[in-house]
């Protein structure tokens, strides 16, 4: 087998990874209220039940930034994403309040594992490439978002058994994402080892301004994902069908947006597209906290959906281009500040709509969105566009792919 098709394979197998993913994550999160109402978990203990999924993810996170240094991260992965969607299948089989406990908290270990290990091949088959190609991987997890979301929403009409619900996803997307499992290609051995140095001295120093990016992101995100249908029809006053639109309207220009993006950071660089990312969903915020009506509203969203989709992927690239001897590690930590995001987010916008108001809210995740624009340099320039100079020297950085992730 060539280098190009085993690279071929090995991006393909990976996108499918994070497909599988974005489907379980949004059969997840979607169906809570369903969850809630199984288990008998009150409105005081169900904020405790979601706050343990992504601090046992950061912890999960931390694990595998050592892991990675005794297993190659195709391992990882390879047994992370089945765990992820049997605890899922766990969430649904259960009847006692204890029995989701456990299955929550397996949930949010083994997606912590799952989503570092998923970035730190997509970093390293970017680097082997000699392109923009981490834009793709994420669009394909929006695609598995908006299916699962659909998913859910049928499981919910119709009423069904959330194990029901959730069954025909696992059956069939879990033998698929383990056979996929044998073409991932790791990086050359060592590449997340940085000589067992970590980041080096003063790395994690340098790595921060891309944390605090990290999070800033993810507030802006959570927002979206907590807030949009509240907003619209308590402050914006829609019908309750219409507060259901903007989340998936979001979701599909994340998709657009991040499938088209590549091709952005090829001609302009990482840092161009990051700026021009992060005025757009500034501008969309301040369009939802503005806005006179629903449908403005929902421009607004949209305008998110295009801006914030380019930052998270651009941040985990640009860690691997600013380690390069360490990029799993590097990614590792930069993961953490994913769930710090998601954890911040939505209780502090509630708390600010709660206290002043809902419309004031919606200016503090653009606020720190902004600040993604004075560490745009962390992003590179030149080294970070690619283009032809560097597709034609491709082939001979492809050849280094390292172990072919069929270790065990």
């Amino acid at each position: 087998m060539t280098d190009d098709v085993r690279l071929r394979r090995g991006r393909g197998a990976l996108g499918f990874s994070f497909f599988v993913q974005g489907v379980a994550f949004a059969l997840l999160v979607t169906r809570i209220p369903a969850i809630q109402d199984r288990y008998g978990i009150s409105d005081g203990l169900l904020p405790a039940f979601l706050a343990a999924v992504p601090i046992l993810a950061g912890a999960s996170s931390v694990a595998t930034e050592h892991l990675v240094k005794r297993v190659a991260p195709s391992v990882v992965l390879r047994w992370a994403q089945p765990l992820v969607l049997l605890s899922l299948l766990g969430v649904g089989a259960g009847g006692q309040m204890w029995h989701v406990a456990v299955a929550l908290g397996a949930f949010g270990l083994s997606v912590g594992a799952l989503d570092a290990s998923m970035n730190m091949l997509g970093v390293s088959l970017q680097r082997a490439y000699g392109r923009s190609i981490m834009l793709g991987f994420h669009a394909a997890y929006s695609l598995g978002g908006i299916l699962g979301a659909s998913a859910a929403w049928v499981g919910a009409h119709w009423e069904l058994n959330l194990f029901v619900s959730y069954l025909p996803a696992v059956v069939v997307l879990l033998p698929l994402a383990f056979l996929g499992s044998r073409r991932y290609v790791d990086g050359p051995a060592g590449q997340g080892e940085g000589d067992g140095k970590g980041l080096g001295p003063g790395g994690f120093k340098l790595l921060l301004p891309l944390c605090l990016v990290m999070a800033c992101a993810y507030i802006g995100d959570s927002t979206v994902a907590n807030w949009s249908a509240k907003y619209l029809q308590d402050v914006l006053g829609s019908s309750e069908q219409m507060a259901t639109v903007p989340y998936n309207v979001y979701m599909v220009t994340t998709l657009v947006g991040r499938a088209v993006g590549d091709l952005g950071v090829r001609r302009f660089g990482a840092a161009t597209v990051v700026r021009a990312g992060t005025l757009v969903a500034a501008g969309g915020f301040a369009v939802v906290a503005a806005a006179p009506g629903a449908w403005v509203g929902m421009l607004g969203f949209t305008l998110l959906g295009i801006g914030l989709c380019v930052i998270v992927p651009q941040t985990f690239a640009a860690a691997g281009r600013l380690f390069p001897g360490a990029s799993d590690t590097a990614v590792a930590r930069l993961n953490i500040f994913n769930y710090v995001g998601f954890l911040i987010g939505s209780p502090l916008v509630g708390a600010v709509g709660d206290a002043w108001s809902y419309r004031g809210a919606m200016l503090l995740p653009m606020a720190l969105v902004l600040v993604t624009l004075l560490q745009a340099r962390s992003f590179g320039s030149e080294g970070a566009r690619y283009g032809v100079r560097h597709e034609r020297r491709a082939g001979d950085r492809a050849v280094d792919v390292g172990r072919g992730g069929n270790e065990v």
